[in-house]
């Protein structure tokens, strides 16, 4: 069995990251203008790996029932766009964990750089395929390959950054990396408006597959990793020592605790955000198609108004999540780790009954989501940078990955329940709603659970 101390973890005193532009400070945060520019790549990488995972939530109330042949709108076609997003995100978050945990080790082995580019590629592949599927079993292929790049991107970009950064200046990084994110689902949110609210409106049998090709745009990114980014510093000089660890590592004396800190939290804050996060869409089109129902509005005003509506809650989602994400910064180092995911686990609690369980409008009720957004959403700024605190540089990857995405095989629940139990209560607004309630007990869990989350304020990044 491999102890601490024989895969280097030791906790070495403060250390400011090396780039070939060292003398060339910027005056922002005091780091050099070649730690922004991977801050910028992975920043580009990470907002478009949420871009391309969100873009089916968008289109899928168009998009399954033309696989499906059903009527857009009808009842049957609601009740399987409700079923088949859970089983297609379930599928999605399986993927996810599949690609994170074998691109993290691929990381610690070939280098975060080379396996950036790697999974920048295969996502923005398996998303633009998507667009050519024909029947249910091919978009689930698809979206598939697309989930292994997903899935890996995140543990690479964040290690990149979290050993490119100096010490004192790794939270505001991993919060900068993780405002991707809000604004990539946001951009998904817009670009599925312009293309089938504006441009294609009375086209929804086919707009959905030009909204898959912009899952492409993130080839030019992969282009510029290639192109400026060099390997991390600390990743080269600890393969020049020596080799990466296997997986079991993370579960040897001294790393054990480390280890079941990071997947509990990601496991708690993914199972609340999946379940949440996925149906925004359909709750926001079955919302908008009973107030047009109301309203006796004609079919293009209809889809008009679900598809703004349907941008708006992502819009406000996103917003919170951007605010959420900023909170980290000044909680973390003020309160500690511990003290900041308890805040965010009470947050999401009380936003979560508020806009599922109150009776309110339900224009209200998409605004709502600004308040989960503040807390189911922001909470994710925190694993940009607490995840690598937790591991040694050659474990760190394959830690970062195993933690954040493994979790992803127990979050895959989440989605498949509330689609499944809302379809089979008959697939309304009120029984999405009724169902969404339930997610309530994720963040009540959390909080017991918050005495077990391992400290690591003021503690260097393991060598």
């Amino acid at each position: 069995m491999l102890n601490s101390s024989q895969i280097g973890y030791r906790a070495a005193g403060p250390q400011k990251a090396v780039s070939p532009n060292d003398k060339n400070r910027s005056r922002v945060l005091g780091l050099t203008r070649y730690q922004w520019l991977v801050i910028a790549a992975a920043w580009l990488g990470w907002g478009f790996d949420v871009f391309d995972a969100l873009l089916f939530n968008f289109v899928a109330p168009n998009c399954i029932p033309v696989l499906l042949d059903l009527a857009p709108g009808s009842v049957e076609a609601r009740s399987a766009t409700l079923y088949w997003t859970g089983v297609i995100t379930s599928i999605l978050l399986m993927g996810w964990a599949l690609g994170g945990v074998l691109f993290g080790l691929l990381a610690d082995r070939i280098g975060r750089q080379r396996t950036l580019l790697i999974t920048i590629l295969v996502y923005s592949a398996g998303t633009g395929l998507c667009a050519a599927a024909n029947d249910i079993s091919q978009l689930i292929a698809f979206r598939a390959l697309a989930s292994l790049g997903i899935g890996g991107e995140w543990a690479v970009g964040a290690a990149l950054v979290a050993e490119s950064v100096p010490e004192s200046r790794r939270i505001e990084a991993g919060a900068i990396l993780y405002t991707a994110s809000p604004l990539g689902f946001a951009l998904a949110g817009f670009l599925n408006y312009q293309i089938a609210g504006v441009w294609l409106v009375d086209s929804p049998e086919s707009s959905w597959r030009f909204v898959f090709l912009c899952g492409l745009i993130p080839v030019a990114v992969a282009i510029g990793v290639r192109v400026f980014l060099r390997e991390s510093d600390r990743w080269q000089q600890a393969a020049r020592k020596s080799a990466a660890p296997p997986l079991s590592a993370l579960f040897a004396p001294g790393i054990r605790a480390s280890t079941f800190s990071g997947l509990f939290t990601a496991v708690m804050a993914l199972l609340a955000w999946w379940s949440c996060n996925a149906f925004i869409p359909i709750l926001a089109s079955s919302l908008a198609r009973d107030a047009a129902l109301a309203g006796g509005l004609d079919a293009a005003a209809t889809t008009a108004l679900v598809e703004a509506w349907k941008t708006h809650a992502a819009n406000w989602f996103s917003v919170g999540a951007l605010a959420g994400t900023l909170l980290a910064i000044p909680v973390a180092k003020r309160f500690g780790r511990r003290t900041m995911f308890a805040a965010y686990f009470a947050l999401s609690l009380a936003a979560i009954l508020a806009n599922f369980g109150l009776d309110i409008p339900p224009e209200w009720r998409i605004r709502g989501y600004f308040a989960i957004g503040l807390g189911v959403y922001g909470i994710f700024a925190a694993f940009t940078f607490y995840l690598p605190e937790l591991f040694p540089t050659r474990l760190r990857g394959a830690g970062a990955g195993f933690c954040y995405n493994l979790g992803r095989i127990v979050t895959a629940v989440g989605p498949f329940l509330v689609g499944a139990v809302a379809m089979r209560a008959g697939g309304s607004s009120a029984d999405l709603l009724e169902t969404l309630l339930w997610v309530a007990a994720i963040p009540v869990i959390a909080l017991v659970g918050t005495r077990w989350i391992v400290e690591t304020k003021g503690r260097p990044l393991p060598q």
